[in-house]
């Protein structure tokens, strides 16, 4: 006999999920998270989740022909030294040490051109370099349906719990999806 309980397709994913907790900041949520854990709850049932994500790019400097041009040198001196590793592998030569120097300079030259050829088409477009990250500004603790109101009580019982009532909001409940009674 075949069951047809829904199964969930990730291990990231809680079969019905519920707001247990919502927290400031990751470090918060794993430390509620490890108090359930000390309180003997069954934490398999839990799952944080980064939610209000937030894009942050940091500018990191000017782009300019130097910097282009001394870019694309380290880059090539990486390339040119992996492409001569794996050809030592595969390609027996008298002098180790000249293969790798023409592999690196070639691999410069080539990110040289190519690198320049991107700046120069960019028109001044984007003329800076940056890193770009997606965080969570906020964190929330799911649980199972069927614990949820015993790790909320768990939590209630956590050191600092009360004071941390006051100057947080209640998490968003769950619509319920049976009859309401209101008129």
């Amino acid at each position: 006999m075949a069951q047809s309980l829904h199964q969930p397709s990730s291990i990231f994913e809680l079969e019905y999920p519920h707001s247990v907790a919502v927290y400031d900041s990751y470090a918060e949520a794993q430390k509620a998270v490890d108090f359930l854990a000390d309180e003997r709850f069954e934490v398999k049932n839990l799952c944080i989740v980064g939610t209000d994500l937030k894009s942050v790019e940091r500018v990191l400097g000017r782009k300019s022909w130097g910097s282009v041009i001394s870019n694309a040198a380290v880059s090539g001196v990486g390339t040119g030294l992996l492409i001569g590793l794996i050809l030592l592998i595969f390609v027996q030569v008298p002098n180790v040490l000249v293969m790798l120097l023409v592999t690196i300079v070639m691999a410069i030259l080539i990110s040289m051109v190519f690198q320049s050829i991107a700046y120069a088409m960019s028109g001044g477009r984007r003329d800076f370099t940056s890193v770009s990250q997606t965080v969570a500004t906020k964190y929330e603790v799911l649980c199972e349906h069927k614990t949820v109101q015993q790790a909320r009580e768990l939590l209630a019982t956590m050191p600092g719990a009360r004071a941390a009532a006051f100057t947080n909001p209640p998490p968003a409940q769950q619509p319920s999806s049976g009859p309401t009674d209101e008129v």
